[in-house]
């Protein structure tokens, strides 16, 4: 069922920032994740989107270097080894669950998580600064986390993660639970990233995010990549056609695929609860 683009061998074609090669994880007797392949170049945004338990948030884990894999490799500023220190500082990561103290000032919190990449000096107020800037929480900077709105943080836990200027940026459902106004900035900020040159995987379950924000898709459920390709692509290939009611002729009409159609064709109508 996998679908892949043929891609253009030129070499004008950039090498990719980071790559996996048949990824696969177990939790006890559980296949979380199953020869997962991917690959992420610079200023491009790669989705990974599925349902709930689909193997998403085990994949980025696998690819930050957080778990070890049963099988399969990963390869990051041309090393095999992500979890080196000196590999790990290209990647920033924003888990779906705040990750930040909450007694501390936003910038404190940048400013830690800029120490622990190595970052000193002028060179770390610039950056904890430009991170602000991003956020657009300049103004809050010396407030404490504990006081922000679940936007707010949402702002912050993404500029933590931009401090140390990473090549590769790992997303887990950034936007949950945030308002439309800090959505849209979490937009604006993801897309102020990619033309920068930063390569991005954005794990998602919502299709207008994954349509928006990515160049191609790879569709995952039950931990299997079923389809990539960029979102044309996909519906060409797996959208179909969907019958609606009845026209007045007695006759069914059918409206045009999108990607909702390609995601349900691909991984089904049943309900997920877990």
């Amino acid at each position: 069922m996998m679908f892949c683009p043929t891609p253009v061998l030129s070499p004008e074609r950039p090498t990719p920032l980071l790559s996996a090669r048949e990824l696969s994880k177990s939790y006890g007797g559980t296949l979380a994740v199953s020869n997962v392949s991917l690959e992420v170049l610079p200023g491009q945004a790669l989705g990974l989107l599925g349902p709930n338990g689909a193997g998403k948030s085990t994949t980025l884990l696998l690819l930050a270097g957080v778990l070890k894999p049963d099988t399969g490799t990963i390869r990051l500023q041309d090393e095999l080894d992500p979890t080196r220190s000196s590999v790990r500082r290209a990647l920033g990561y924003v888990p779906q669950s705040v990750a930040l103290y909450s007694d501390l000032t936003a910038r404190e919190n940048l400013t830690l998580f800029g120490k622990l990449c190595g970052l000193s000096g002028e060179h770390l107020r610039e950056r904890v600064a430009a991170a602000l800037a991003l956020g657009q929480l300049s103004d809050r900077a010396d407030a404490r986390v504990r006081t922000f709105s679940g936007g707010m943080q949402r702002r912050l836990n993404l500029a933590a993660a931009t401090v140390h200027a990473p090549r590769v940026l790992l997303l887990d459902e950034p936007t949950v639970g945030v308002d439309p106004q800090s959505r849209a900035h979490l937009f604006s900020c993801i897309e102020t990233l990619k033309q920068s040159g930063i390569g991005i995987v954005y794990s998602t379950h919502y299709l207008e995010e994954a349509e928006r924000l990515c160049d191609t898709i790879s569709i995952i459920d039950r931990g299997e990549v079923l389809a990539t390709g960029s979102r044309d692509e996909l519906v060409t290939a797996f959208g179909g056609r969907i019958p609606t009611a009845k026209d007045k002729s007695g006759g069914r009409k059918a409206r045009r695929a999108n990607l909702e159609s390609v995601f349900l064709n691909l991984t089904g109508r049943s309900l997920r609860d877990g």
